[in-house]
């Protein structure tokens, strides 16, 4: 999902507005359950970094 929003950042500020609307209707397509797995599993990682910068 982290890509996705990065994409659409980028076709707001390039002014691809069409290609930004195409974007939302993937993330809309997504269930409630799939984007809390993706964040969760993003967390993980986020630990997993700041755990091995503490070391």
């Amino acid at each position: 999902m982290t890509q996705e929003l990065i994409d659409l950042r980028t076709c707001i500020l390039e002014g691809r507005f069409a290609d930004a609307l195409a974007i939302v209707d993937e993330l809309e397509g997504m269930s409630r359950q799939a984007i809390l797995r993706n964040i969760e599993a993003y967390l993980r990682i986020l630990l997993i970094h700041l755990i091995k910068n503490q070391l």
